[in-house]
């Protein structure tokens, strides 16, 4: 029988799908998480152990991220009569009260339109896909693992706070990065900016100054003395000083 819809798949930095469904919590759409973090991750199936091992964790972890500003929202094929029974299994099995919601798709609509639908793994249930929205409603990471693997929430945490991290101050991060650790700062794009960060700073904590501190790092010095400064064409980075400026 042919789809009713077609799977298709966002893009990076581009509008969320739009979507308004049932809920274990009453109706949601998008439009209500607007202004926040939101991370919508879909499951194979309900009562099942390696999802129930993920809900679990998402909702022990769920605290940290109302912290950073993030809401969670789960999904599945199945029913909403069947995520409710579930929810009481959990609670029931495990003393955790499931506090987000999880959307009912049993048309499968939204799952189809985050290309959670993956006719190579199954045609009638969601794979573990998992998408990182911002405040503004736009996708800003993805990530799919296949239905024989649980996801890691504290990879999700650390995902959620280096895209925040890179937002607030204009900065990478490297790879492993965790809060408090060094990020890294895009080179100067012209003569002027490298002029700036290199004058005499004005005051102690002036980008200038950080600058300035970074010159006695062995690191950064080794690359001067090698090679000078990097240009941007090459999409090189200075690294910054974890003292100049904590992450956190």
């Amino acid at each position: 029988m042919e789809d009713v819809w077609k799977t298709s798949l966002p893009r990076l930095n581009e509008a969320a799908p739009d979507f308004s469904a049932r809920t274990t919590q009453g109706p949601r759409k998008l439009a209500d998480y607007r202004g926040q973090w939101l991370i919508l991750f879909s499951h194979p199936a309900d009562f099942t152990p390696v999802c129930t091992s993920e809900i679990v964790a998402f909702s022990r972890a769920y605290p940290r991220f109302k912290a950073l500003g993030c809401e969670l929202l789960g999904l599945s094929v199945d029913s909403t009569f069947s995520h409710v029974a579930w929810l009481r299994s959990i609670r029931d099995n495990f003393g955790v009260e499931v506090p987000f919601p999880i959307v009912e798709d049993q048309s499968m609509r939204v799952a189809h339109d985050y290309g959670m639908i993956q006719h190579g793994a199954s045609d009638t249930s969601a794979v573990r896909a998992a998408f990182f929205i911002d405040p503004a409603l736009k996708v800003r990471a993805m990530v799919y693992y296949p239905m024989s693997n649980g996801r890691s929430v504290e990879e999700f945490l650390r995902m959620l706070q280096a895209m925040q991290t890179s937002d607030q101050h204009d900065v990478a991060t490297p790879e492993g990065w965790q809060p408090g650790d060094k990020a890294v700062l895009p080179p100067p794009a012209t003569l002027a900016e490298l002029n700036a960060w290199l004058a005499p700073p004005h005051d102690s904590g002036s980008l200038a100054s950080a600058m300035l501190q970074l010159m006695n790092d062995g690191e950064l010095r080794e690359r001067l003395v090698r090679g000078g400064l990097e240009t941007a064409a090459n999409r090189s980075w200075l690294p910054l000083s974890r003292a100049r400026r904590s992450c956190a």
